[in-house]
């Protein structure tokens, strides 16, 4: 793992939850329901660790990118399910940049989330594409030219409204001190619209911003 990666990872892969439930034990396909991350790219590569070499953050702008889709228990989450992790070939790696723009974190989330899915790598990361297909991005956050100062509880609200079936206990929000990192949205297995389990709200600032989309 390179170091830009390892902190691309300590910023924004924190997923729902701090403990694996006992009765669990990192079986792969063993878990209740999915977490969608969509990571807010401008925020990240306003970071002195996204500034330097990270393929998202060159000339062409990014918005919402896809961290993730993970895994979950109903308390806690499962993770590494299969060390080594089968390979991953780099076909569909290449196959996924348009989603999740920098091809470590590809490599990461399968091994890390997707050994746990119980899927072939293949299928997983088509459902990742399905997953992400079935969020609708507010339009308001499709690629602002400017910051924009948000709190929030607006986001949400604003994910909802684009979301029929979306409710408040199905999202969360992810910030620093200063900037919205990421939303997630819990999904069914079935990638229906579904309440968390146990999250705690993961950004406490009243107001944040959101960087703008950078020019191509």
């Amino acid at each position: 793992m390179t170091a830009t990666l390892g902190c691309l990872l300590a910023l924004l892969d924190v997923p729902a939850g701090t403990l694996l439930a006992q009765e669990h034990a990192n079986v792969p396909g063993d878990f209740d329901y999915y977490v969608l991350s969509l990571s807010w790219s401008p925020s990240f590569c306003a970071t002195a660790h996204g500034a330097v070499g990270e393929p998202q953050c060159g000339r062409r702008p990014y918005s919402f990118v896809v961290h993730g889709l993970w895994p979950q228990y109903e308390k806690g989450f499962p993770e590494n399910c299969e060390v080594p992790a089968p390979r991953l070939d780099h076909r569909i790696v290449d196959g996924m940049l348009d989603l999740m723009p920098a091809p470590q974190l590809v490599y990461h989330e399968w091994d890390t989330h997707g050994t746990c899915s119980g899927l072939a790598a293949r299928d997983y990361f088509e459902l990742i594409r399905k997953a992400r297909e079935k969020v609708a991005i507010p339009p308001e956050y499709d690629n602002p030219q400017t910051p924009l100062k948000v709190a929030p509880q607006d986001v949400i609200a604003s994910f909802i409204n684009a979301n029929p079936g979306l409710t408040r206990a199905g999202i969360t929000i992810d910030c620093d001190r200063t900037r919205l990192r990421e939303v997630r949205i819990c999904l069914a297995r079935d990638l229906s619209f579904r309440d968390c389990s146990g999250q705690r709200p993961a950004c406490r600032s009243p107001s944040v911003l959101m960087p703008p989309a950078r020019e191509p």
